[in-house]
């Protein structure tokens, strides 16, 4: 099948139109990964692929993690499906994958196998665009700035009143401190933030909460957003070194379901 591409809005977001047999061979998988890094989120509408398709299209981007069922990971917050569906509830805000890892992962993919009948939208902000957009005095201010994120921070989203024993689980994943501006090997740069970003190192951490805020609410305004309204059998990937995302809530009794595949990272976080 023929492979082409449109635009979705001016700042990211791109649909691909082909078919799964093409994805999965690898003949356009350098395309797809440039244009991943230049537009930040792909998709291709109504393809239905299966779990061995998404896994072998996975590995034509990347190393695919070991997560879930032979790299296949269940996005659901139904426990039955998803021992761990408690803290997925954290994808309800604003976030990187990874950002309490040493690096960020690169990719993922999203399959969706069963939707909510309400709620349920991903929402997507282009990094990179928030950036460039930024006047040049703060660009000076923000780089060299480092952040930590932790996982704890994360979860007081979702649960403000822990238990000891959830504290401890959280408590479990060190808090990790990254540049608040990522200098790609590109030589882009891209803004780090999300809800793991706890403070700003060597600032009064109500100012940097504040900063930290402020940078959030400038990344997320309209023209550097992509909303995702799905239908079943959409595949979408997204840059996740150069967006943060979210999903609309949605009811535990709709039985959403999506099924990952996180590509590993192919560069190191560092500032400028």
């Amino acid at each position: 099948m023929a492979f082409s591409t449109i635009d979705l809005t001016a700042r990211i977001g791109t649909e691909i139109r082909t078919d799964a047999a093409t994805l999965v061979s690898g003949a356009h998988a350098d395309t797809i990964l440039a244009l991943l890094q230049r537009r930040g989120v792909l998709i291709v509408r109504g393809l239905h692929m299966s779990r061995e398709d998404q896994l072998a299209f996975s590995h034509t981007l990347g190393r695919v993690q070991p997560q879930g069922e032979g790299g296949i990971f269940k996005v659901t917050i139904d426990p039955k499906e998803n021992p761990g569906a408690e803290y997925i509830k954290g994808a309800f805000f604003w976030h990187i994958d990874g950002a309490s890892d040493d690096v960020p992962n690169f990719a993922a993919t999203l399959n969706a196998k069963s939707l909510s009948r309400t709620g349920g939208s991903t929402y997507f902000a282009n990094t990179y665009a928030a950036w460039d957009d930024l006047p040049d005095e703060e660009k000076t201010a923000y780089d060299g700035l480092r952040v930590v994120h932790s996982f704890e921070t994360s979860q007081r989203y979702v649960n403000p009143e822990p238990t000891v024993a959830e504290l401890n689980f959280w408590q479990m994943r060190t808090p990790k401190v990254h540049p608040l501006v990522w200098t790609h090997e590109t030589g882009r740069k891209s803004l780090v933030l999300g809800s793991t970003a706890d403070h700003v190192e060597g600032m009064d951490p109500a100012q940097g909460r504040v900063l930290l805020s402020r940078l959030r609410e400038w990344a997320i305004q309209p023209q550097f957003v992509y909303r995702h309204d799905w239908t079943e059998g959409d595949l979408l990937i997204w840059d996740n070194s150069g967006t943060m995302h979210r999903v609309d809530p949605y009811p535990l009794e709709e039985n959403r379901m999506m099924h990952r595949t996180t590509i590993e990272a192919i560069e190191q976080l560092v500032g400028a």
